[in-house]
């Protein structure tokens, strides 16, 4: 386990993150690993679960402006100055 290595948190897609924070807490839960080992795993859990975090809180930043830029204010229509059409064919 020591000599495990691993990809760089920021080259990993989101997906990829999440699917090894999983492994790892899978890898904790079990409670076979020895204490060096388990320690390794922590702190790179942690790692994955701050740059998750960071990149949902970026997402979400994202989808605000997106909303807010698309998001428009309609007044609404005032049907009773519109002019009557009931004596056109009068």
């Amino acid at each position: 386990m020591a000599d495990e290595t691993y990809r760089a948190v920021e080259d990993l897609t989101f997906k990829e993150a999440s699917i090894e924070l999983e492994q790892v807490v899978r890898a904790l839960e079990t409670g076979d690993l020895e204490l060096e080992d388990s320690l390794e795993k922590y702190a790179r859990g942690v790692e994955l679960l701050r740059s998750l975090r960071e990149r949902l809180a970026t997402a979400e930043q994202k989808v605000r402006v997106l909303t807010d830029a698309t998001t428009e204010v309609v007044m609404p229509t005032d049907t009773q100055a519109a002019p009557s059409v009931a004596f056109i064919d009068e």
